[in-house]
């Protein structure tokens, strides 16, 4: 049960027999919200029902408040009501009720948090995408990451969620890739080939592909003209980029459903379909554009161009679709791309974009827009910022096989999958991070990973102690039946307060496409049970077994239990497999 919502049907409820005895008009409570109060003190649940529906209802906050007050003094979960500022309604509720709330945890056990508020809707997550000139490196690391947890979350409560790739493989920048693998290719060959030129890819990366087109072509393209290997070349490193890249999040734990090409929509028609669908819609027309601002008249190209009505669907301005050689701009592949996914059933969708695409936004968001019926779709763009790598403090060098950046390879080998997963996500995504390779190692509560971790390896401890001590019966399915009433310690019910949080935690998470809180509320719930197991050491009266009195043990030792099934069930939105013990 999450307490929240089951409070808010009892506001409702209460608010209805006020209506049906005359005391207040019957009333639309959509904007009632039922919170935990800002300051603890004030009780465990706080709502604004009398603030929202004074003018509905036609009274003042506080007559409303005292009303509801007096309605819900009457129900038996309620120890107390009061009424707070302008007309807050505070509630405290029984130790009995919040007991309850920890036997929901081990009856549901990882599916607890579980909803259905998405209703089975299906929703489309976009993310890395990466152009497939390289490997992955650490900036891809945080949208992968992001991403992947963001699927994991919206299908935790109930969405239909399909993981995506695009592949960028229709523009200028793969047929450098192709040039760079023919210098490589020649180089496999025997050439000398000298410094890279600028413009094209430096890596060592490419050293593999070069091997591998010289065994399969010879020397049949080591003269000849771009025009003959251009093509061909580009397909094979395309495909052992993407190769590599699929290894690289399969090391990252990411399986991605749909790998989407470039290329193949534009080969499909996919764009043409695009364009005449906005064409007939009259979102289409010939015209120019006024420079952007602070662009010297030099540098501007004023002429006829076909543009996009944009700022009918709120961009700042209209955009080109075509560029001066009559070839379609990205801007116009890429709404071709979204075309398609709504025509894939996909009207909801979320794209998980790096930092530098961030002016890009509002004219995507508005050919979504246009191309599925203005509001018939909805593009939520989130932004991953930058991820700078440290060490103790110190930036950390650049990759001599990358070229120009730490790989996700190797920073995976540094630290492991599960450290790279849970620290990309004790930040929000679009503040930038600074990932420490020594506080990522360290042992102490300023490393989250480790610190969440800990606090389920002591979970495991505990039930291992338990066992040792003749204990049997230690799984969920039993423990459900302990004596809960026994449960008195304000650190126990504290525990116990925080897991009836989770379903809430979950549920605002998935609304917000946030889910670094989920990182925030393991951070807290492992804190809070680190603190209790801490004042079971000072005070013998506190420790989880109690030699001589098996109840309160298997009491406690369920209150444990749930705290590991927790965690665990975070850890596992996360990708993040949970430790047994600490080595």
């Amino acid at each position: 049960m999450d307490p929240f919502k089951h409070f808010a049907a009892e506001i409702d409820a209460a608010l209805g027999r006020l209506a049906q005895a005359g005391k207040l008009p019957k009333l639309d409570t959509s904007a009632v919200t039922v919170e935990p109060p800002r300051d603890p003190l004030h009780g465990d649940l706080a709502t604004n029902a009398a603030l929202v529906l004074t003018k509905l209802a036609g009274k003042k906050p506080r007559e409303i408040a005292d009303l509801l007050a007096a309605e819900l003094r009457q129900n038996a979960d309620v120890t107390e009501v009061t009424v707070a500022g302008p007309g807050f309604v505070n509630l405290r509720l029984s130790d009995g009720f919040w007991r309850a709330r920890l036997k929901d945890v081990l009856v549901e056990g990882p599916a607890y948090g579980d909803s259905k508020a998405g209703a089975a809707k299906k929703v489309n997550v976009e993310y890395v995408s990466a152009n497939p000139t390289g490997p992955l490196h650490v900036a891809h690391a945080r949208g992968a990451v992001y991403g992947d947890v963001l699927a994991s979350l919206l299908e935790k409560v109930g969405y239909e969620v399909t993981r995506e790739y695009y592949i960028n493989d229709a523009g200028a920048q793969v047929d450098m890739l192709a040039r760079s693998a023919w210098l490589r290719y020649r180089e496999a060959l025997g050439d000398d080939i000298g410094e890279i030129p600028d413009g094209l890819y430096p890596g060592d990366y490419l050293k593999p592909v070069g091997e591998a087109l010289a065994e399969q072509y010879g020397d049949k393209y080591k003269s000849a003209p771009e025009t003959e290997w251009l093509a061909p070349f580009r397909e094979f490193a395309v495909a052992a980029m993407m190769e590599d890249i699929k290894a690289d999040m399969q090391l990252l734990g990411i399986h991605q459903s749909v790998f989407s090409s470039e290329r193949a929509l534009v080969e499909a028609g996919a764009v043409d379909r695009a364009i005449k669908t906005l064409t007939d819609a009259g979102l289409i027309y010939v015209g120019r554009l006024q420079p952007p601002k602070g662009m010297k008249p030099d540098d501007w190209e004023d002429r006829e161009q076909t543009l996009f009505r944009a700022t009918e669907f709120g961009d700042d301005v209209d955009r080109p679709l075509k560029k001066s050689d009559g070839s379609y701009t990205y801007f116009a592949n890429d709404i071709a791309y979204h075309h398609d996914k709504a025509r894939r059933g996909f009207l909801d969708m979320i794209d998980v974009w790096g930092a530098d695409h961030g002016g890009y936004i509002k004219r995507m968001q508005a050919a979504v827009k246009a191309i599925t019926g203005n509001a018939k779709a909805e593009l939520d763009v989130k932004v991953c910022q930058i991820v700078r790598l440290m060490r103790g403090g110190e930036l950390v060098r650049m990759s001599k096989r990358a070229g120009v950046f730490v790989t996700l390879r190797e920073l995976i080998d540094d630290v492991g999958k599960d450290v790279v997963r849970f620290l990309m996500l004790t930040r929000k995504n679009d503040a930038p991070f600074d990932f420490d390779l020594v506080k990522a190692t360290e042992q102490s509560r300023d490393n989250p990973v480790w610190y969440v971790q800990y606090a389920h390896a002591r979970t495991r401890s505990v039930r291992r102690q338990a066992e040792q001590a003749g204990e049997r019966d230690l799984g969920r399915e039993s423990l459900v039946n302990a004596d809960l009433s026994l449960l008195t310690d304000p650190g126990e019910l504290g525990l116990i307060r925080l897991m009836a949080n989770w379903p809430r935690t979950v549920e605002a998470a998935a609304q917000a496409h946030e889910p670094h809180r989920l990182a925030f509320y393991l951070y807290d719930l492992a804190s809070a049970f680190h603190v209790h197991w801490n004042r079971g050491k000072e005070d013998a009266a506190l420790r989880f077994i109690h030699d001589g009195n098996k109840a309160l043990t298997r009491a406690r030792l369920a209150l444990v239990e749930a705290v590991g099934t927790v965690i665990a069930s975070g850890l596992a939105v996360f990708g993040v497999t949970p430790v047994e013990e600490m080595r």
